[in-house]
């Protein structure tokens, strides 16, 4: 897949990309179209992208319930010949010391699911993956009181909001949603 070339440091710019990968998800009332970008801090090269069911679980109770995060870890993964199961946990020897994550909604801390939550898979990886840009904090819709920046903070990994996508990044998250 050919990336676009961002200059390192240019926030809005890979939200603004991290926004086109949440529109390719489908859309749907029960989940959000969630988009994400792995990146390589100090160069700017574009690692992995993700969305929202892009890829199946390793798990039959995971079809259709891939997050944007955790399909960039598996095609990390995939790419470099590693089986997806707990991709976070093979990958730390693949990310740049300065790896960057941009995510167009906060990491959730619980899942309806019960799979593993986002958070959970970026702090396994908090050794090289140190900061995580995010366009809008997660709407209470499905669960209360998630806290991923809270969770993420706690573990040493810095947290910033990308406020200049806001806007973009509510509107693909809520793709499928009665207005």
């Amino acid at each position: 897949m050919t990336h676009p070339t961002i200059a390192p440091g240019d926030h809005k710019a890979f939200m603004h990309y991290t926004v086109d990968q949440a529109r390719l998800s489908p859309p749907g009332p029960d989940k959000f179209c969630v988009g994400a970008v792995i990146v390589d801090g100090d160069t700017g090269r574009i690692l992995s992208t993700g969305y929202s069911t892009e890829l199946p679980g390793y798990k039959e109770a995971e079809m259709g319930n891939t997050r944007a995060e955790q399909c960039c870890f598996m095609k990390v993964t995939q790419s470099n010949g590693l089986s997806v199961v707990r991709a976070e946990e093979q990958i730390i020897k693949f990310l740049t010391t300065n790896t960057v994550l941009h995510t167009t909604m906060e990491p959730c801390t619980a899942r309806l699911s019960g799979n593993r939550t986002c958070c959970d898979r970026i702090v396994a990886l908090k050794e090289k993956l140190r900061t995580v840009y995010v366009g809008i904090r997660e709407p209470n819709t499905f669960i209360v009181g998630n806290d991923g920046k809270q969770r993420l903070q706690g573990e040493g990994i810095r947290f910033e909001m990308t406020e200049e996508a806001n806007d973009l990044c509510y509107e693909a998250a809520m793709n499928g949603h009665a207005k």
